[in-house]
């Protein structure tokens, strides 16, 4: 597809790249391998007038838009065939205020760059755990990581944001001012525009306690601790009622690992108390340590920075995942996650509560504070696999998603605009449906998870939560 371009570049102070020049293909390269999209036109954006304007010429010549941060979208939304990237990658710089305790992040900014920065005053954002994600498009869903159940998530620490709008306007959302789209923004994805930076407050925290706790599978997990049940729906569940009682400056993720990329089985707990209070880490962590035999302890004190994965997808790998949250994750529901580990899929299940369940559902777009446990479940294919493998390992996910209160947005794969209606409460979704309307009428930005301006339609039609 060929575009006349002139205009774009000639509004611009940043780089357009098309098809056949020598750095298209890595402009266009995604995290998952599964994605192979093929753009008309990448627009690399260095200021905010460059998005308006990347805006205005996609809207005038009917281009798709797609937004690149991190390029992390599982579900490749960073990406679009034969429309217009916005490549938000050169707006990244990120200063901070430490008397004041607030900093700035640019739309294209990097996990890694906002956690380091906030850390050289102490400080820490309320992020996510893979360095080369970005924090746009993550905090956009809402932001889970690591100090959740301390702080919050990071839409909860957000104060600000500067915004290109359908139109090509450039505004900024706060708690007064367009108080409507900030609300929105909070969890409702890239729906509203184009967030070309960030404000938040950021929490003082410098240590911290991380790593893993890897349980032995050649023993039957959990005898000590789950009782007659034993096994591993036996570990879940004795999990589940260690953190509904824990401090909440721990928060946990159990993780149950299938075999894949030649490294044998594991079932671990990843853990993160937010202080570098020793006796204070080790009383929380003890009972977790009790909960089955322990292969491996690699809990240790690190800078805040230190929980930063730097793990990078090898090259041709593909991405499938499902998750969902639930309130209260019964017995059933624990029996069928060790159901899907043993069919080949790797499940990660998140504590959560504390000060994220503090939050009013209704303050922000991310509805879910009742919720107590997040799941993951995925499958990564290696080049040449065959797709079934991955419906295989999955096959079961209904049955675990039955009791789902919701799904979370930014970890969805493909979804049809019915199941993105699904993740959300009706009332909020209703909502975000208005806001939609008032910013971006004729849904422009549809690439995103779409929320539709008519989208309180879908809601009949929507199946249960869970995606």
């Amino acid at each position: 597809m060929t575009i006349d371009t002139t205009t774009l570049r000639n509004a611009m102070t940043g780089r357009v790249i098309v098809a056949g020049d020598a750095d298209y293909d890595d402009a266009r390269r995604l995290w998952n391998a599964a994605i192979d999209g093929h753009p008309a036109v990448v627009a690399q954006c260095e200021s905010a007038a460059d998005v308006a304007a990347a805006v205005t010429f996609a809207v005038d010549n009917n281009l798709e838009i797609a937004v690149r941060g991190g390029a992390h979208s599982v579900a490749g939304k960073s990406t679009v065939d034969d429309g217009l990237v916005i490549d938000l990658s050169k707006l990244n710089a990120v200063s901070v205020d430490p008397q004041a305790r607030r900093a700035r992040a640019g739309g294209g900014a990097l996990l890694g760059d906002v956690i380091e920065a906030a850390q050289q005053h102490a400080l820490a954002y309320p992020v996510g755990a893979v360095s080369h994600t970005g924090v746009g498009g993550l905090t956009l869903g809402g932001g889970m990581g690591w100090l959740s159940r301390k702080h919050g998530l990071s839409i909860d620490n957000m104060t600000s944001a500067e915004v290109v709008t359908a139109d090509g306007r450039i505004l900024r959302a706060d708690a007064t001012t367009n108080a409507d789209l900030f609300w929105a923004l909070r969890g409702g994805g890239g729906n509203f525009g184009v967030v070309v930076s960030l404000d938040f407050t950021a929490q003082p925290v410098d240590a911290v306690h991380y790593g893993t706790i890897a349980y032995r599978l050649d023993t039957p997990l959990g005898t000590a601790a789950c009782g007659a049940a034993g096994g591993l729906p036996g570990l879940i569940r004795a999990w589940r009622d260690l953190m509904r009682a824990s401090d909440e400056s721990l928060t946990t993720a159990l993780a149950l690992i299938p075999p894949m990329m030649g490294r044998p089985s594991m079932v671990m707990l990843r853990c993160c108390y937010a202080s570098a209070d020793a006796a204070a880490a080790t009383a929380a962590l003890a009972p977790f340590r009790g909960l089955a035999p322990v292969a491996a302890d690699e809990v240790r004190v690190v800078p805040y920075a230190g929980v930063l994965d730097e793990t990078r997808m090898p090259p041709g790998m593909r991405v499938q995942m499902r998750n969902a949250f639930f309130r209260q994750l019964d017995n059933e529901r624990a029996a069928a996650i060790a159901g899907l580990f043993r069919d080949g899929a790797a499940v990660e299940l998140r504590s959560l509560g504390g000060a994220f369940g503090r939050v009013p559902a209704d303050a922000t777009a991310f509805a879910h504070r009742d919720a107590s446990v997040f799941l993951v479940a995925g499958t990564m294919l290696p080049p040449g696999a065959p797709d079934e493998a991955a419906d295989k390992a999955l096959a079961t996910w209904p049955a675990v998603a039955a009791q789902a209160s919701g799904a979370y947005t930014g970890f969805f794969g493909q979804a049809t605009d019915a199941e993105v209606a699904a993740a959300y409460p009706a009332a909020t979704y209703k909502r975000l449906a208005a806001v939609k309307r008032r910013y971006d009428p004729d849904n422009v930005f549809r690439r995103n998870h779409n929320i539709r301006p008519e989208g309180a339609d879908l809601l009949s039609t929507a199946p249960s939560a869970g995606a």
